[in-house]
């Protein structure tokens, strides 16, 4: 392929995602799966040329920066205020005991399926499904009254931070001897991070404002990597570094006080947040687009084929939503419609699938179960929010004819457009 015809192809693929975008809004309908099914078409065509798709390395290069890019941009969303304490306990008490729960009974169905699977092993592979895509949500959830909205912010970032820290936890303490030594080394690896994080952040929030020119996002982009990469190779949960400094960068009057406070220019910072954010929104676009594409690419069809992968992802289903209700019943209690079926799987599971090192991964453990799992819970999602849209314009539709009825005018001297506007503006 010539360079030229690469180009058109690169350009032609981000033209297409961002009418996937408008019409995911319009449909409620995520543009993940439109991705991935245009990833698996652009495969079918070069399979047709003969052409051997090979794009692993791409795919976990783009998963990283991702990874990054999409915490990021949810660390920007969370506004960290006193009155929104129960939103933020709530949804991490959900995020966590889900995460876990999910995980181990997972863990137990796919020994079933697999004989003499280790509990370990099965449990590093139950992670990746058991963990929310703030990726798909964040975008999704913006029709959603402002409480519920927030909620599911909250929750599928404290899920994919908990996840990720879980998962290369795991595998990196798989040797140790005991619970003890386990439990001793989560809290130095945590304890540890949130130091360097807190410390790196601030100097990062300070240098920023002082710099005068105008190309300093991609810089600190790139300086967010280098740090991520570099706390990885330490077995660092490197995630926390870019949480904190997004935070920081949303919440500087918040978490500082002191010299610290007014060490930082509010005027200054409040124009880099709004900066950072527009820059991020576009750039998580842009590296999402190119992700779920190649995802589609590399998919292989086959598994698809097995029954086994069918009927374990089915169960796997089951487990997710129901643990979901029953955690959503016992926190939240009540409208707990539709954040129970909210959960949709992709970039953080995908990526931590193929993240998976080679000594425990399992030849009858494929990609098939979590494509059709990312598939499914997409679905569910975009039903759930397609009935919570046409509720809403209902009870919106019969506040209108009461008050109507009591102000006794036709009920058609109401304007449709009253009716999406008061929609929206919830």
């Amino acid at each position: 392929m010539s360079a030229y015809l690469f180009v058109i192809s690169l350009c032609v693929v981000v033209i297409i995602s961002f009418f996937f975008s408008l019409l995911a809004k319009r449909t409620n309908l995520p543009s993940v799966l439109m991705l991935i099914l245009l990833g698996v078409g652009i495969q079918q065509v070069l399979l047709y040329f003969g052409i051997e798709p090979q794009y692993f390395n791409t795919l976990e290069v783009l998963g990283i920066v991702g990874l990054i890019m999409i915490v990021l941009e949810a660390a920007l969303d969370l506004e960290l205020k006193r009155d929104k304490w129960p939103i933020i306990w709530k949804s991490f008490v959900i995020a966590f005991i889900s995460l876990g729960f999910s995980s181990v009974l997972i863990a137990f169905v796919t020994q079933l399926f697999i004989q003499n699977l280790d509990f370990i092993s099965a449990l590093i592979y139950a992670i990746p499904f058991s963990i929310m895509s703030s990726a798909i949500i964040i975008p999704s959830v913006s029709n959603l009254l402002k409480d519920k909205r927030e909620f599911m912010i909250y929750e599928s970032t404290f899920s994919d931070i908990l996840g990720i820290m879980f998962f290369y936890f795991l595998i990196e303490n798989v040797d140790a001897s005991g619970a003890g030594e386990v439990a001793i080394a989560l809290g130095s690896n945590i304890f540890l991070t949130l130091i360097i994080s807190v410390v790196l952040s601030y100097a990062l929030t300070y240098i920023i404002q002082n710099i005068k020119t105008e190309a300093k996002f991609f810089l600190f982009l790139a300086v967010l990597v280098l740090l991520y990469a570099v706390a990885k190779l330490f077995h660092l949960s490197s995630l926390l570094i870019i949480l904190m400094f997004g935070l920081l960068l949303r919440n500087h009057k918040v978490l500082l006080w002191g010299k610290l406070e007014r060490w930082l220019n509010d005027e200054a910072i409040d124009g880099l947040f709004e900066n950072f954010k527009m820059i991020t929104i576009e750039s998580s676009f842009l590296v999402r687009t190119f992700f779920f594409v190649v995802f589609g690419i590399s998919l292989s069809l086959n598994t698809l084929a097995n029954w086994d992968v069918w009927i374990m992802s089915g169960l796997f289903l089951v487990i997710l939503y129901l643990i979901r209700y029953v955690m959503f019943f016992a926190v939240e209690r009540k409208d707990i419609f539709p954040q129970v079926f909210l959960a949709p799987r992709g970039l953080i599971s995908i990526l931590l699938f193929f993240a998976i090192p080679e000594d425990f991964k399992v030849p009858e453990l494929e990609s098939g179960a979590l494509l059709v799992v990312i598939i499914f819970t997409s679905l569910i999602m975009a039903w759930s929010l397609i009935s919570e849209t046409a509720n809403a314009r209902l009870r919106n539709k019969e506040k209108d004819m009461k008050i109507a009825r009591q102000e006794k005018l036709p009920f058609k001297n109401i304007k449709e457009s009253k009716l999406t506007d008061i929609f929206h503006n919830n």
